[in-house]
């Protein structure tokens, strides 16, 4: 599995973002967005998903971090999407509960190559440090447009926005981790009827 690893540049007159990571590592990361909470979310994809991640991430935040977080949710999908490769093996989908104190999330991600976002996340403040919480959504959408996949997030209960993200975050890596792993018992088979996605 050693070579499910992408390093993908994505320059843009708005944000330069280098992203190298390794499907099959141990959930190692070397963050810098400038943003540190969103840094701190980006943490738990890589800790509760078991993927080495390094973000390198420069971009127009004397405007906001908009550009940056959107950015960084499409190269990451692009690295995904290049670490993925034909997707033989693969459990292709994946979901997980995460609680944190009051607030609760559920992820559910499908390798479906057809990409599409559905969210409900009423986040309890527009901001957690310099994190503008409305910028979630953009990550996703980034994400999932250019990973190609299917991914519902739901908050299910939470009143503190710190942790409604956190649980999104983590249950975003967990689903990741269970629908990136390789299924020994369809071992070089695509995951579809239709024998390609």
């Amino acid at each position: 599995m050693s070579d499910r690893q992408a390093d993908v540049t994505r320059n843009t007159k708005e944000t330069q973002i280098r992203v190298q990571l390794n499907l099959d590592g141990t959930g190692e990361a070397k963050l810098a967005t400038g943003i540190g909470f969103f840094d701190h979310m980006l943490d738990q994809i890589a800790r509760h998903g078991l993927i080495d991640l390094d973000i390198a991430a420069k971009g127009d935040l004397h405007i906001d971090g908009h550009h940056t977080v959107e950015d960084v949710g499409i190269t990451l999908g692009m690295a995904v999407a290049k670490a993925v490769g034909d997707k033989k093996g693969l459990t292709r989908y994946g979901h997980a509960y995460v609680p944190l104190d009051e607030a609760l999330s559920r992820v559910v991600v499908d390798f479906s190559g057809r990409p599409g976002l559905h969210m409900n996340v009423p986040f309890k403040a527009g901001m957690v440090g310099g994190f503008d919480t409305q910028l979630t959504y953009e990550f996703f959408q980034g994400f999932a447009n250019h990973a190609l996949v299917t991914l519902h997030i739901d908050n299910l209960k939470g009143d503190n926005a710190h942790h409604q993200a956190e649980t999104v975050f983590k249950a975003f890596g967990r689903a990741l981790r269970m629908a990136l792993a390789i299924d020994p018992r369809s071992a070089g088979v695509i995951p579809s009827t239709k024998g390609s996605l």
